[in-house]
């Protein structure tokens, strides 16, 4: 069977609701979650702080890092296990130095998702932050962006898509530009688990976050950070504890290595544990076969949409430059009361903004079904 058409949707318990907002977070394969029940019962059993319990966790740990290293193209001791995508990305904003002259590049302000722009923006004060120019869409111009690049840049830091267009950026050619200049920082909250190939040797770049909540299939509260062993000198961890740091000569402190440099305090056992199963409930379906069923199932919410009176599509044209997230308003409705209507018939989608504009955001994932994105379509339809 081709597993891109493959239905799983009984693979994942939703009560009988079409779930349309995995951009913000999705569900759980019903195997995740029987995993977590699994190990609370285990490590109850075993005793949480026995002698027993620790080779126990410590494998649990390894074999997430194993799974996520393999989806990422990285190192086991890249992945710094975190409670979300802003966990890694304040890793990043307040473990960086900065000196009088340097500067930092972002995109679009006001078109960023707030996880990948407050944090910037907090450090004005400490360095020049230099936003690109975008069109409609999200993209910006290489020109631009090449003449704000200098010997001073001291971070570039992106999105690999957008959470409200579901644009990709080219985040390989940036890559390439900054490879041996700048540091490069990639926010791939909307990427992982949904493209077929998100592999930051090809990116090049030197710091990545994202969750285990989103397209990972994962429970919240389980976040993964990348940090490539040569830059992991660039950043100061933001704590310290006996977990992250050892005391040697009596008052001198040093950081222990990779990847516990960046942790300290315990992890979020229970939800690596559901993440874990995730992962690898995704990787058996297939990276390529995700990217294309949720290529699919978006194509046709997409023209079937384009077809109805009043409404407004935005994103890219181009299916290959974006993710499954359809983005849409109709004329006369306030997205908010759309949305609304919507969840009344047990249909859940999502309000977000590009900008200042707000907008209904749809983003199907590879659990989802044709027949459910019709039954959607004519539900728009009938509002």
């Amino acid at each position: 069977m081709n597993l891109a058409s493959k239905d799983i949707s009984s693979d994942f318990p939703n009560s009988g609701k079409i779930y349309l907002n995995n951009a913000s977070v999705s569900l759980m394969p019903m195997q995740s979650i029987q995993a977590m029940h699994d190990f609370l019962i285990d490590y109850n059993s075993i005793g949480p702080d026995s002698i027993d319990s620790e080779p126990f966790i410590s494998e649990k740990l390894s074999n997430v890092r194993k799974i996520i290293s393999k989806i990422i193209n990285s190192q086991p001791d890249e992945v710094v296990l975190t409670q979300s995508t802003t966990d890694g990305i304040n890793i990043v904003a307040n473990g960086l130095s900065f000196n009088e002259n340097s500067n930092l590049i972002i995109r679009g302000l006001s078109n960023e998702h707030h996880a990948n722009l407050y944090p910037w923006l907090r450090l004005e004060n400490k360095t020049e932050i230099r936003n690109l120019s975008i069109d409609k869409n999200g993209f910006f111009d290489f020109n631009e962006f090449e003449s704000f690049l200098d010997e001073n840049t001291s971070l570039v830091s992106l999105s690999h898509a957008l959470y409200n267009t579901g644009s990709i950026l080219p985040v390989e050619k940036i890559g390439k530009i900054t490879q041996e200049k700048t540091p490069f920082f990639l926010d791939s909250a909307q990427t992982v688990g949904c493209l077929s190939d998100v592999d930051v040797k090809k990116i090049q770049c030197d710091f990545m976050s994202f969750n285990g909540s989103k397209w990972l299939c994962g429970p919240m509260g389980t976040g993964l950070f990348y940090c490539s062993r040569k830059s992991s000198d660039l950043l100061e961890p933001t704590s310290i504890g006996g977990e992250s740091a050892m005391v040697y000569e009596e008052k001198n402190l040093a950081f222990k290595d990779l990847p516990d440099k960046f942790q300290t305090g315990f992890r979020n056992y229970v939800g690596i544990i559901g993440l874990e199963s995730s992962a690898n409930y995704l990787e058996k379906f297939g990276f390529e076969n995700i990217r294309k069923k949720n290529l699919y199932l978006s194509k046709i919410l997409r023209d079937e949409l384009a077809k109805i009176d009043d409404i407004i599509l935005y994103g890219p044209d181009d299916p290959e430059v974006r993710t499954s997230i359809v983005s849409f308003n109709i004329k006369g409705t306030q997205p908010q009361e759309i949305v609304e209507k919507l969840e009344k018939q047990n249909i859940i989608l999502a309000v977000r903004e590009i900008s200042n504009t707000k907008i209904v955001r749809a983003s199907p994932h590879f659990y989802n079904s044709e027949s459910e994105i019709m039954t959607v379509v004519d539900a728009i339809k009938n509002l």
